[in-house]
């Protein structure tokens, strides 16, 4: 192979595969084309996006303890510099700055352009050996960060599992809704065709006949309604899962023909996600006071210093020519304790920032008893709409049944005279009605134990309760 070809062979390297690697890493899988309830849940707690950012978070909250905790470790900075300047020194105090650099050595009788070359090499060891607790509060405030980002990453799981569930639910109960509309316009449609029988035999008045149109333009609107919502709802599950939109089907056939057996007992409300995100807070504050009450105490720092220098300017005047100064002429080192006391002047500020931590704390305790309320109530209510849901599922057949036989009755008192078209129509409304219901009973459940879970924080026995046969 020539060069230019491998040249460019080389260029179009560089160009694309770092665009393909981009593009593997930011093109997330999308969900399988069929979905049921538990792998909706399984994706988005794996992939969608809130999700992810918690778990860097986490990830990032980590890599902050470990800073907090490197504090321990002594310090061991190192130099070499070689620089070449004049030798002009002169006698005299400067205030501390960081303009013009130090310059050591005796005063020369004259003032020379000439420049000359230097040397410098070092190293500083410095070691904390007690800080009256300040790194400890500082690892204790990076640790309850931590545990606040892992309790806040719980939190969004839930939510984000919660929030599939409730879409996933909510497209059964629109297609149930479709099925419930559908089979009452049939039942119209039929009932139009006999009474139209009727009526042109003149065996009925056309009055009937307009109930019926009417009656069946109203059960098309609702199934047009019916197929809103659920186009709705298919919407939504979509954006939640993060999925484009159409090409997706649920399979929730086992969430409608059985009623789900099992409860979900509540837990204590300190144990949800987000009191623990609270307790975090509350947990953070208290250290963050920490770090502040130790930050006007003294640090106590052992050092150990080792350096050499060289300079092609001597004492008398005399510079060296070529590469003198490069190398190193004199060698010092020293060791000692130094103790390193805070600002004086800083009181005022260091006391404000107390204040205001003391409030951060009392505020997050305050958050942290609300969120505890919170729990208990939304347990509480999620109880009752469980119990409620359950009855209904029992007594929709039994409501169902009945408005079977009320329009069948209806239907043959009319064909026989005995029934007026009020009568059919109310019966077929109580009988669209009941079908409705019946239809919506099951999914209310699995909703009510959804919402159950979510009130425990915990949807692992709402999974146990799915996967039963």
């Amino acid at each position: 192979m020539s060069r230019p070809r491998v040249l460019l062979t080389l260029v179009w390297c560089l160009a694309v595969l770092p665009a393909a690697a981009a593009a593997q890493t930011t093109n997330q899988p999308g969900p399988p084309s069929t979905l049921t309830l538990e792998q909706a849940i399984q994706y988005a707690a794996e992939h969608y996006p809130t999700v992810r950012a918690a778990i860097e978070h986490v990830n990032a909250s980590t890599a902050n303890v470990d800073v907090a905790r490197s504090a321990y470790l002594p310090r061991l900075d190192s130099l070499w510099q070689s620089s070449r300047a004049t030798a002009n020194n002169i006698f005299g105090q400067v205030l501390p700055q960081n303009v013009v650099p130090a310059l050591t050595g005796p005063v020369l009788a004259s003032a020379s352009a000439e420049s000359v070359w230097g040397s410098t090499v070092g190293a500083l060891f410095a070691w904390e050996p007690f800080d009256f607790g300040l790194r400890h509060a500082s690892v204790a405030s990076a640790e309850a960060a931590l545990t606040q980002a892992r309790a806040g990453e719980s939190l969004t799981r839930l939510d984000v599992q919660a929030a599939v569930a409730t879409a996933f639910l909510g497209v059964a109960a629109a297609e149930r809704e479709v099925v419930a509309a559908q089979a009452d316009r049939d039942r119209r449609n039929v009932l139009l065709q006999s009474v139209q029988t009727l009526v042109d035999n003149q065996l009925r008045p056309g009055a009937d006949q307009s109930r019926v149109e009417a009656e069946r333009a109203a059960a098309q609107t609702r199934l047009i309604q019916a197929q809103q919502t659920l186009a709705v709802a298919q919407a939504t599950l979509t954006r939640v899962l993060g999925a484009s939109p159409g090409g997706m089907t649920i399979v929730a056939d086992a969430l409608i023909t059985r009623l789900p057996a099992g409860d979900i007992t509540p837990a204590t409300a300190s144990a949800h996600p987000l009191s623990q995100v609270r307790q975090a807070s509350v947990d953070q504050a208290r250290a963050e006071q920490e770090v502040l009450a130790g930050t006007d105490r003294p640090r106590v720092f052992v050092q150990s210093s080792v350096f050499a220098r060289g300079s092609g300017a001597n004492a008398d005047g005399v510079f060296d020519g070529g590469l003198g100064g490069l190398g190193l002429q004199r060698a010092n080192w020293a060791a000692g304790v130094e103790i390193l006391f805070p600002n004086v002047f800083d009181f005022t500020s260091l006391r404000a920032r107390k204040v205001a931590a003391a409030a951060t704390a009392r505020a997050s305790t305050a958050l942290y008893d609300e969120a505890l309320l919170t729990v208990a109530s939304e347990q509480q209510t999620a109880a009752a709409i469980l119990q409620a849901a359950r009855a209904i599922a029992v007594n929709t057949p039994i409501q169902l049944a009945a408005a079977r036989q009320s329009e069948m009755q209806a239907r043959a008192r009319y064909d026989a005279g005995l029934a007026t078209m009020v009568e059919v129509a109310d019966a077929q409304g109580l009988l669209a009605q009941a079908d409705v219901q019946d239809q919506l009973a099951r999914v209310d459940v699995w909703r009510a134990l959804l919402a159950a879970a979510v009130a425990r924080g915990d949807l692992g026995p709402f999974l146990a309760i799915l996967r039963q046969p």
